[in-house]
């Protein structure tokens, strides 16, 4: 569906689920992968970025059979098993994918390229080629972006630094430290997703966190398969429950939803703005919190975000720009400077897309103000291919009086697929 027209609504109910989260559905594939044994996962995420990983592990000698549309078995081979893959393995449009798998692949016995989207080969990549080379890869950017291009070296074991809270500068460090020929640390300036660990962890590699501080021991022993239901993603789930937050009379449950602490930034926030939301947990999966998660509507007062909150809600921003425009005062966002190199400038894409619909919105060079609360009205909007926006300014258009056309939306599958139909459930008038 390349567009979508949305309309005002008077209440929305329903319990859902969303599919499954993004980044640890790139992570079953990518460790399931070096596990020796075969993996079972179940709630796999079928987007578009996460099936690009799938095509570069297939490339890569690994089968994984897939059962229905979201049921795999992983026939990992173990931290050796990789092959030569026959060309340059294409990332598509997907960081996670590029990032982590750089890690991997700078401790293998061949040379690989990785390429992708136009979209993708605009995103900094020295940020985890400069750690992977103090490891000893052999790691070359093009002018500090892919295509990357990965020859075969030895990896040691060293002590890292981050100068910023980076989940896949971390993981893309853990990942080539288990090539390493000693102790891997990842020294954190603050928190940020620790996915990699808790899965590293569940299938038996020599990990400890402390603190902030990350050590990962390479040693004989290979890593068992997994056997998992990957939680709803956290940030699909965000749209609905932020839709029922806005609209009157909503009361909306997400269930199965994953609630990792360092995922959960947005609810957080969303609490100290006055919303009315309640967590009921259900067990773990794969050491990963779940629950199920009620939204009610909600009158929002403004707020301000910065520090290590950024980290826990990056893909979160585009969202709470729209929260801000319907809550009471000046929300202000600082530190967030990293959404400038995410799929778009998310600072300057929301900015001037809510602006069209009536929005006081004010972008900064780490974030942006938004003075409310602000009545906003139909308009024809863009998401400049970034799925993010996309669902964003959907959301935005449920609160505003008259028609919204959101165009490009074709992306909104990169993370959400099924999104309109998700939303139709609960009570969308969205075609």
């Amino acid at each position: 569906m390349n567009q979508v027209t949305v309309r005002s609504v008077g209440s929305l109910r329903g319990q859902i689920h969303v599919p499954g989260d993004k980044s640890i559905s790139h992570r079953t594939l990518l460790l399931g992968c070096l596990a020796d044994g075969d993996s079972e996962v179940r709630g796999f995420l079928p987007s578009a970025d996460c099936l690009a990983t799938l095509a570069c592990v297939r490339a890569l000698g690994i089968h994984v059979e897939r059962y229905d549309v979201d049921k795999l078995t992983i026939y990992g081979r173990g931290l050796h098993g990789l092959q030569k893959p026959p060309g340059p393995l294409d990332c598509v449009r997907s960081g996670t994918t590029m990032r982590l798998l750089a890690g991997t692949l700078s401790g293998q016995p061949f040379d690989t390229v990785l390429t992708g989207d136009p979209q993708l080969l605009r995103r900094p990549m020295e940020r985890i080629a400069g750690p992977l080379r103090g490891m000893g890869a052999d790691v070359a950017t093009t002018d500090g972006h892919a295509p990357l291009k990965i020859r075969r070296s030895v990896l040691h074991g060293r002590e890292h630094t981050l100068p910023v809270a980076s989940a896949q500068v971390k993981s893309a460090i853990l990942l080539a430290g288990l090539y390493a020929d000693g102790p891997t640390v990842v020294r954190q300036p603050g928190p940020a997703r620790d996915h990699t660990e808790l899965m590293l962890a569940a299938m038996g590699a020599d990990i400890k966190t402390l603190g902030l501080d990350v050590t990962l021991t390479s040693g004989p022993s290979p890593l068992k398969p997994l056997d998992l239901t990957v939680p709803g993603d956290v940030s699909s789930a965000a749209f609905p429950l932020v839709a029922a937050l806005l609209i009157p009379d909503s009361d909306i449950t997400v269930e199965g939803a994953g609630v990792n602490p360092t995922r959960t930034g947005l609810l957080d926030v969303l609490d100290t703005m006055g919303a009315r939301i309640a967590v009921n947990p259900r067990p773990r999966q794969g050491g990963e919190p779940m629950a199920d998660v009620t939204a009610r509507a909600s009158d929002m007062r403004a707020t301000q975000v910065s520090g290590d909150t950024v980290v826990r809600m990056i893909d979160e921003f585009p969202l709470l720009a729209v929260v801000a425009t319907q809550a009471r005062g000046t929300t202000v966002v600082r530190e967030a400077a990293e959404l400038r190199v995410k799929e778009t400038d998310r600072i300057a894409v929301i900015a001037s897309e809510l602006q069209k619909l009536g929005a006081d919105i004010e972008p900064q060079p780490d974030g942006f103000v938004v003075r409310g609360p602000t009545p906003l009205h139909g308009a024809v909007v863009d998401s400049h291919g970034d799925h993010r926006i996309a669902m964003a300014l959907v959301i935005a258009g449920l609160v505003a009086q008259g028609k919204t056309i959101v165009r490009d939306t074709s992306c909104i599958a990169d993370s959400f697929p099924g999104f309109v139909e998700t939303m139709q459930r609960i009570g969308v008038p969205m075609t």
